[in-house]
């Protein structure tokens, strides 16, 4: 049956989880293929309202398997904690697996990033301190942990000490705080692999045998295309990549498998963090938005920070989709949008004068300015629908305007945070 990537089109908070969560139902395995615990995937079902960050989204369904992949930053303390959670509150004990190349985010790198937002000050760039830029950082400069090597006390300790070498240096000398020391560091890691021995294995003889099969997977990514570090709002990205084109290094599978790519975006815009956003909104038009959005509002699933809120972006979105790879796109939130008589849509940017209708680098961006379009609301609720054709004339106008402006055909319309009010669309 292939792979299906389910990936964000704009900064992320696009509503992947519920989506993911969705196409789980008729999947045989559900990988998270990059990120970590820094942001998190909202799912609401029988059990309650989830916010999942490390644990990948097809948790609820006994008959999937849930693999940790190796491009993941892998916290172990916030997959412990997930894993209770599920099991305080009812949800069968699910079939997970973690793969023994995935790497381990260190507490070192969550104190680290801490010190950094602190000493950037206004500089800083909106991290949600979940140790995410210096655990790649570690990964590149070849001073990673590996889940493997938490079972190899000799070579675990021999890596951590490389990694604290130029680490104890920096905390005492740059931030003017306390070494850290080995054994403790070492200790640490040794309790917490114990409990994570029963999900360790080598995922990626299990992925490609489940090809061989014909089995169904969806891998589901982090984030969206314009927090890529290469293609999006640099630097105000991310430090991996969130890119369909990933998944297969990221999950271990080979690229011809990925035949569908499911890029998700909201009906509005909405952004948390940092970085440029063109069609931001400020004041009662803002806050309203925000209030209205979602299941409890816009804020943000890790941080509990308000997002910035904007006017659908056509032209961010466009180049997102087109990153991605989209074969489909899933609007969601469109039953938020029932309160507005008219509907703003940015169509271009005005740069120095300039149409541009193409998303432009940072240092351009910066100048943008945004060009809208106006359309007629609907003033109604729309959450019971279930099919295109129940949805007042003025929100399927709405749809197929986005459509068109994005080339890419909507597949799935979300009315509403259940899984049930979803619409399926050609």
């Amino acid at each position: 049956m292939g792979v299906t990537a389910v990936v964000g089109a704009n900064w992320g908070d696009e509503g992947k989880g519920k989506i993911t969560d969705v196409l789980a139902a008729e999947a045989d395995y559900v990988v998270r293929y990059q990120g970590g615990s820094n942001a998190g995937h909202t799912i609401i079902n029988e059990y309650g309202k989830f916010a999942l960050h490390m644990i990948p989204s097809g948790v609820f369904y006994p008959g999937v398997t849930n693999v940790i992949g190796p491009g993941t930053a892998l916290n172990l303390n916030d997959f412990l904690q997930e894993r209770e959670e599920l099991h305080l509150r009812g949800v069968s004990d699910p079939n997970l697996k973690i793969s023994d190349r995935a790497q381990v985010v260190m507490p070192y790198h969550l104190l680290f990033d801490a010190l950094e937002e602190e000493r950037l000050g206004d500089r800083r760039f909106g991290s949600t301190k979940k140790g995410i830029a210096p655990f790649y950082a570690d990964k590149f400069l070849k001073l990673g942990i590996q889940v493997a090597d938490l079972y190899a006390e000799k070579r675990l300790t021999q890596r951590v000490e490389a990694a604290l070498t130029a680490k104890n240096v920096l905390l005492q000398h740059l931030y003017g705080k306390p070494t850290i020391a080995v054994d403790e560091v070492v200790a640490a890691l040794q309790r917490d692999a114990e409990q994570i021995k029963p999900y360790v294995c080598d995922t990626t003889p299990l992925l490609h045998d489940a090809i061989d099969r014909g089995q169904h997977l969806v891998v589901e990514g982090q984030l969206g295309a314009l927090r890529d570090p290469d293609h999006g709002i640099y630097p105000h990205s991310t430090s991996s990549s969130t890119l369909a084109g990933y998944a297969s290094v990221g999950a271990g599978l080979p690229p011809y498998a990925i035949d569908r790519v499911v890029a998700v975006t909201k009906a509005y815009s909405s952004c948390a963090g940092e970085g440029l956003f063109v069609t931001e909104l400020h004041g009662e038009e803002a806050a309203e938005l925000r209030e209205r959005g979602g299941d409890a509002g816009e804020y943000g699933v890790t941080t509990g920070r308000p997002r910035r809120m904007g006017w659908f972006d056509a032209v961010a979105t466009r180049y997102g989709c087109r990153l991605q790879g989209a074969t489909e796109v899933a609007l969601t939130n469109l039953d938020v949008l029932g309160y507005r008589k008219e509907i703003p849509i940015c169509t271009a940017y005005k740069v120095d004068g300039v149409t541009v209708r193409e998303f432009p680098v940072t240092a351009v961006l910066e100048r943008a300015k945004p060009v809208w379009e106006t359309l007629p609301g609907w003033s109604c609720d729309i959450s019971r629908a279930r099919r295109f054709e129940e949805l007042p004339t003025e929100a399927q106008e709405y749809v197929l305007y986005i459509e068109r402006q994005i080339g890419v055909p909507i597949r799935m319309i979300s009315v509403g945070p259940m899984r049930e009010q979803l619409i399926h669309r050609g």
